[in-house]
């Protein structure tokens, strides 16, 4: 036998099986727009463009815009959402692939949904894909056969609506200035923006955003209203239930129903997040409330779009491209033609920005916009009588006690008050930061350049402090208030408060709540004291029905260490001080209920006075005279540059920030920086190198110039990543804190 008529031999039963291949299945397309554009979920800046693929004629009438398909790219299967259909495509049909299924018949992406998608993407400079991933839940199959099922149990809201509507607009045109103008806008068909003061009061930001919704309503209209956290969406949903308003949950005849969804990305289930979404979607649910996720609820035609203390941190979502709720919020307002209310304790620069100026112009995320603010003798019967105990009150009033942290003109107040019910101590934040500060006066130190807070370097190096901002050296500095030319080291921190107080007041119960010990949800309406820090204070639970409004507030707000507000760190850290004090006055009764409220210790002026007149207008006055002089936002547009500092620098030179149209701003450096930063908490041994020698940038542009801003950082960042060029390289516009 010759080699090549040689056979392999094999064991009988285990010859190899001959494959038959199998010929294409014949595909049809569609006969009608058989293109079907798709935004790949692909998260990459340069590939943020629709992509082309064939519909099959039997999936052509699942295959809408706004579903959901899995397609072939790649070399792998992905998910995307179907944009748009059309006759034609620029990619020859031989290279074009088919859908490989439709996941979902169910338009989980409405058209308007889309529209306003493409805006956020273009406004923060990310790619519709970035924004599909905060917005589309995951799916959960099996919830979509139960919300078809509970559609047909849909019921509108409560015929009782329109007369408690009507009857919260007297109470509200009763307390605040321009009501009617608000409740037109809430009613009318046009766009309107809105700035809302609240007034003091336990549950008096719950009357008042309720009251919108249920106007909205009676109007035909959506409701989408953000909130810091669940705390509040739990403080909302009993206020709507007074208006007739449930909540959106199981039914006894199948699936789930309600007038009020929840949205929340991270405390609820896959498929209770999905399931809301789905039920908004198709128009079973008109009202959604919850935490950033809700920014993006699906909500079709005219609608209310409210957020509650929009400069929170929560605003902002962590993943590129970084929106914030409340420029969200604004610009879909405004393309549904709906109504935008930014309802805050303390009016935020960005407000006062839009309502007085100077030179609100239009962009993007945010215009001009009318006050809605209390009337003044409402706003004094519903506030509590607020004492600042500095040094020269304590003097002025010949208390022994001065530099004490409790004096005892405090202690005979609180004393007093928790004869007939709870008293609260607002403490700062847990843990321990650290500024400097003028060794004379105290005054904390700050850059000569752009009035940004010094700090020492954090690898002991270098001995002459910084700017955490712009990076410069604080050379010869010299206090502007005492001209002292020394400086000390601060650090703030709050530890030990319980075991200090039950000294001064023992025998009464002590309750603490705060990140570190955990949260107190409520406490009953008894005489104890209850130590907090800001965003964990207790709510007051009634222990009768004889209390009435009473049960819910306490007896006596003190704020504790008002020092270390001197020395906050941040572009809004007046602003963040405020908002958490007035907070906590805010839970505290009238001064026709004997209610006090005390800051003790010493604190920049205009944060004392807003709160003693509860009139945020003066900081916010304040502050945006000083943004304007040293050119911070929203004076300008602003945007972060972060990562290597080769990239951030040649990304810079690009975008015109060094040498460039943008090198300076309104007779103000372009470009702040670079400082450097520290390395990511999640980075590994092979991130390392990519991540070496890290800073941070700012580019400032006019207001005029935001839109193109968020233009060019993508277009110089995407062309960064395609490129494959070295370091890490990211970007945000509109930050919180700069640096």
């Amino acid at each position: 036998m010759t080699a090549q008529d040689a056979e392999q031999l094999t064991l009988a039963g285990l010859a190899p099986r001959k494959r038959r291949k199998r010929a294409s299945a014949e595909r049809t397309p569609a006969e009608h727009d058989p293109i079907a554009h798709v935004v790949l979920d692909v998260q990459a800046l340069h590939l943020g463009q629709t992509f082309d693929y064939l519909i099959e004629e039997k999936d052509s009438e699942a295959a809408q815009p706004g579903v959901l398909v899995r397609v072939r790219f790649g070399g792998q299967r992905i998910s995307g959402v179907i944009w748009s259909r059309g006759a034609s495509s620029d990619v020859p049909r031989s290279s074009l692939r088919y859908l490989e299924r439709v996941l979902s018949p169910d338009v989980l992406v409405p058209a308007s949904m889309r529209e306003d998608i493409g805006l956020i993407a273009q406004a923060y400079g990310g790619t519709r894909a970035n924004i599909l991933r905060f917005a589309v839940p995951p799916r959960v199959a099996k919830v979509e056969d139960e919300q078809r099922l509970a559609a047909s149990f849909h019921r509108a809201p409560g015929t009782g609506l329109a007369d408690g509507a009507a009857q919260g607009y007297r109470r509200i045109a009763a307390n605040y200035a321009q009501a009617s103008v608000l409740q037109d806008g809430l009613t009318g068909n046009r766009f309107q923006s809105f700035v809302f003061d609240l007034m003091p009061g336990a549950r008096q930001w719950q009357r008042d955003m309720a009251w919108m919704v249920a106007t909205a309503l009676t109007a035909g209209k959506s409701a989408v209203v953000e909130l810091p956290t669940m705390r509040e969406v739990e403080d909302l949903l009993p206020m709507l239930r007074n208006y007739g308003l449930t909540r959106f949950a199981p039914s006894p005849t199948g699936g789930w129903t309600g007038d009020v969804a929840v949205l929340n990305a991270e405390a609820m289930p896959a498929a209770d997040r999905y399931r809301a979404y789905l039920a908004v979607a198709l128009g079973q649910v008109k009202v959604v409330v919850g935490t950033r996720a809700v920014m993006y609820a699906p909500v079709q035609g005219p609608a209310l779009f409210a957020i509650l203390e929009d400069a929170a941190y929560q605003n902002m979502d962590g993943m590129m491209p970084y929106p914030q709720a409340r420029g969200v919020m604004r610009l879909r307002a405004k393309a549904h033609d709906g109504v935008f209310v930014a309802m805050a304790n303390a009016r935020t620069p960005q407000s006062q920005w839009e309502n007085t100026g100077p030179d609100t112009v239009e962009t993007p995320v945010s215009g001009y916009s009318t006050a809605i603010h209390p009337l003044a003798s409402p706003l004094k019967d519903a506030t509590p009588w607020v004492r600042w105990l500095n040094r020269d009150e304590l003097a002025r009033l010949a208390d022994p006690s001065i530099g004490a942290r409790v004096p005892h003109t405090a202690v005979r107040v609180l004393s007093k008050a928790l004869e007939s019910g709870p008293v609260l101590l607002s403490i700062p934040q847990d843990g321990i930061s650290e500024t400097l500060s003028c060794a004379k006066c105290h005054r904390q130190a700050r850059c000569a350049k752009c009035a940004g807070p010094l700090q020492r370097s954090s690898d002991g190096r270098d001995a002459t402090p910084r700017c955490r901002w712009c990076g410069a050296a604080a050379i010869n500095w010299t206090c502007p208030g005492c001209h002292h030319e020394r400086m000390r080291v601060v650090r703030v921190g709050a530890a030990g408060t319980a075991a200090e107080l039950a000294g001064l007041f023992r025998g009464v119960p002590v309750v603490l709540s705060s990140k570190a010990q955990g949260l107190v949800p409520d406490v009953a309406c008894r005489p104890m004291i209850v130590i907090a820090t800001p965003g964990f204070e207790p709510r007051v639970r009634p222990v009768s029905t004889e209390q009435g409004a009473a049960g819910h507030e306490y007896r006596a707000v003190a704020i504790l260490d008002a020092w270390t507000s001197l020395y906050a760190l941040g572009v809004d850290a007046r602003l963040d001080t405020l908002t958490a004090w007035m907070r906590a006055v805010s839970l505290c009764a009238p001064r026709s209920r004997g209610g006090q409220a005390l800051i003790l210790g010493e604190t920049d002026p205009a944060i004392a006075q807003s709160l003693m007149l509860w009139d945020s207008r003066i900081l916010a006055a304040k502050d945006m005279e000083e943004r304007v002089e040293t050119g911070m936002p929203p004076a300008v547009a602003a945007g972060c540059v972060w990562g290597r500092r080769d990239a951030v620098m040649t990304l810079m030179q690009r975008i015109g920030a060094l040498g460039g149209d943008w090198s300076v701003c309104d007779d103000m450096p372009g470009m702040l920086g670079p400082v450097p930063i520290a390395q990511p908490d999640t980075v590994d041994a092979r991130e390392l190198e990519a991540t070496a020698d890290r800073v941070k940038a700012v580019v400032r542009v006019p207001q005029r110039s935001r839109a193109e801003l968020a233009i060019r950082l993508h277009r110089e960042t995407a062309r960064h990543v395609a490129a494959r060029e070295a370091g890490e390289l990211r970007f945000r516009v509109d930050p919180k804190d700069l640096i």
